[in-house]
Formats: structure tokens, C-alpha cells, sequence
């Protein structure tokens, strides 16, 4: 058995292998993982980000980030101050998010690197479109609890992992930069270790409160 990422436990098996990419599924937490050997390098992971259009000023962009948003917000007190992590090139996220009120600091390990911010604390975290590129998401997990102040937030966005028969043909899973998929029950128990409350206010949601 290999070492699951997400849960940390010698879980992973054989799940399938779609054309030229092998797959792991973790028996505690249902999370299905990229094995490593299929993982892209570091610059051609960038060269893909670079082509996303993540415009601030899209209205479908930022229609699409409100699913986070708008819960989130109801949770934040005025003038919370917050972590975008995993910003992109083009942070509306954060925009958004100061547009009401909030203070956001940005990083990204390609396009805002500087790490001062990560040894800061906030109210509020937010990582969106980012936990499905993550190679060790247990660990960045607990880097982000530690920033997290006690009763702060760490909004998750990513599309919920929910239907094997289409797993091959999944848009998520066509993303090659996309190594992990998790299922509500993985965030059901990434909460539960690390002392988390979940809740789940809408489709590919996960909001925890520490």
C-alpha cells in the first residue's frame, strides 16, 4: 500500500489507469490521486496556468467565484483580514472580497511567491481551484491551519469528486495539473483531523471553521 497524501495514511491502491495516467484511490478517505509519475514539470504546470482566463472584470469569472464568496462572507466579520492562497495571475477572488470590506493579502507559488505572508495569521483563507493541484495537501493543509486564527475560515473551492462511471471522461480529471479529486467524505475527515467544522453551503463547497 502507498502513503495517501491527503489522509496520511498507507492507503492508496490501484484505482484505473486512463490512457497514459494511473490512478490511486485512498480506502479511508475515497480521495483518487494522480499517481507521481504522471505529474507534469514545474514549468509546464506554469505554462498551463498562464493560459486560464481568470479576468477580474469577467462577470462570468466572478459569478462563478460568488459561490464562495457569498457564504463566506456571511460568515466574516466586517474588516476581517484574510489569505488568498493560490491567487493566480489574475486575483479577483481577492478583489472581490475587498470590494467588501475585507483586507486579502495574495500568494501563489508561481505568481505572487513572496513568502512573508505565510508567516502571518488571518480570519479567513481562502483557496480556490488550488486543492486539486496540490502534491501534498495534508501538509499544505496544516500550514494553512496554522495561519488560522482560533474560529477563522478556510474556504475551499474544487469540484467534488462524486461519479466513478465518469471518472474518465471528466473534465476535472482532463486537466493534467489536476492530481487530486476529493469526495465530501474526504473533507469530512480532513475536518475531523484537524479538528475542523465542516459545512457544505453549496455545490463543490467546503467551508471549515477552526
Amino acid at each position: 500500500m502507498i502513503r495517501c497524501p491527503v489522509c496520511e495514511q498507507d492507503s492508496l491502491s490501484d484505482f484505473r489507469v486512463v490512457k497514459t495516467q494511473r490512478y490511486l484511490r485512498c480506502s479511508i478517505c475515497e480521495a483518487t490521486v494522480m499517481d507521481e509519475s504522471c505529474r507534469l514539470s514545474p514549468e509546464q504546470e506554469r505554462n498551463i496556468y498562464q493560459l486560464h482566463n481568470n479576468d477580474p472584470l469577467d462577470p462570468g469569472y466572478r459569478n462563478f467565484l460568488s459561490k464562495l464568496t457569498e457564504p463566506l462572507l456571511e460568515r466574516l466579520s466586517p474588516g476581517a483580514r484574510g489569505l488568498d492562497f493560490g491567487c493566480g495571475p489574475g486575483p479577483a477572488l481577492a478583489q472581490m472580497l475587498e470590494a467588501e470590506g475585507m483586507v486579502v493579502s495574495l500568494y501563489d507559488p508561481y505568481f505572487y511567491p513572496s513568502t512573508d505572508v505565510l508567516a502571518q495569521t488571518y480570519d479567513f483563507i481562502t483557496c480556490t481551484e488550488v486543492a486539486e493541484h496540490l502534491y501534498a495537501p495534508a501538509s499544505v493543509f496544516r500550514n494553512l491551519d496554522g495561519m488560522l486564527r482560533p474560529g477563522g475560515w478556510l474556504a475551499v473551492m474544487t469540484c467534488f469528486q462524486t461519479d466513478d462511471d465518469r471518472f474518465d471522461n471528466w473534465h476535472y480529471r482532463r486537466d493534467p495539473t489536476h492530481v487530486v479529486f476529493y469526495r465530501e467524505s474526504t473533507f469530512e475527515l480532513l475536518g475531523n483531523k484537524f479538528g475542523w467544522h465542516l459545512e457544505i453551503p453549496g455545490k463543490d463547497v467546503a467551508l471549515f471553521r477552526k
